[in-house]
């Protein structure tokens, strides 16, 4: 089922391209790194469910980029642009092969159902 999205044709037009560029660097960014790299993890600081996904990661011995954008009380603006691009509403964001798969709780799951290592070693 697709997401909703309000269609461009609904923006009045002296404000597309301020929908359109706002934060864009942070967004491209992501984009190009799950471009580059098998796993990326996005994050935030001081966030303990972002260093969980890392911690298991590691423990995995899967090498991944991980990209971090302020913490709680900083940066929250910038973090918005890639809520509103992926639709996932909370950090960490984990790539695998460029597909979101979740966060933590869900790279746990895969993890424990053996698709993560299916994932792992179809990058």
């Amino acid at each position: 089922m697709p997401r909703l999205i309000l269609d461009e044709a609904k923006l009045h037009s002296s404000i597309r391209q301020v929908v359109s560029d706002i934060h864009r660097d942070i967004v491209e960014e992501v984009m190009k790194a799950t471009e580059e790299n098998a796993v990326v993890v996005v994050g935030m600081g001081q966030n303990p469910h972002c260093k969980k996904a890392r911690q298991t990661l590691n423990r995995k011995g899967v090498v991944h980029q991980y990209l971090e954008y302020g913490n709680y009380l900083t940066l929250w603006r910038r973090r918005n642009a890639l809520k509103m691009w992926t639709g996932w509403p909370t950090f960490p964001m984990v790539f695998i092969n460029g597909i979101l798969i979740g966060g933590n709780d869900d790279l746990t799951e895969l993890d424990k159902r053996g698709e993560l290592d299916q994932m792992i070693a179809a990058s």
